[in-house]
């Protein structure tokens, strides 16, 4: 009987190390699926959480970014435009010189013309009295002078 009942031993201990090392398994492979499942979502999670900080991290420096790219494109604006205002107002004056310049030597060239013309004989009224002033030269004696120049007076009636 100890023979049988040693056999027997062994085949149930056989038996429940076979059944154990079955559950073992499962456990283990229970165990596995458990981690990895675990795994995934942690994983997931963390990619969540990340493309979020991501998400943060863009509207953070987003609106930095474009209040700095306004304040750029204002002031370069503003200073383009003032010193297109001043280019014109430049080239503006310029042209006025120009063209006063031009009148100027017109005026000088129509006053020689006239002297030309009229001998350089000038009319001139001093106190109520008219003087006629006539060229250095024009008079031998001159009764009168008006700056220097001989003069005759006209009457006055």
């Amino acid at each position: 009987m100890t023979d049988r009942l040693r056999k027997r031993l062994e085949s149930e201990r056989r038996e429940i190390e076979e059944l154990t090392a079955s559950e073992l398994e499962r456990l283990a492979e229970n165990s596995r699926r458990v981690a990895k499942n675990a795994l995934r979502t942690i994983e997931r999670d963390t990619e969540e959480a990340t493309g979020r900080m991501r998400e943060l991290l863009v509207k953070a420096w987003l609106r930095p970014l474009i209040v700095g790219l306004s304040l750029w494109l204002g002031f370069f604006v503003g200073s383009w435009a003032t010193m297109r205002w001043l280019a014109r107002s430049i080239q503006d004056w310029i042209e006025t010189a120009a063209e006063l310049d031009r009148d100027i030597e017109d005026a000088r060239r129509t006053l020689a013309q006239l002297e030309v013309d009229t001998w350089g004989i000038v009319f001139h009224e001093i106190e109520g009295e008219r003087f006629v002033v006539v060229p250095e030269g024009a008079l031998a004696d001159p009764p009168w002078r008006v700056d220097g120049r001989p003069a005759l007076k006209l009457s006055n009636e």
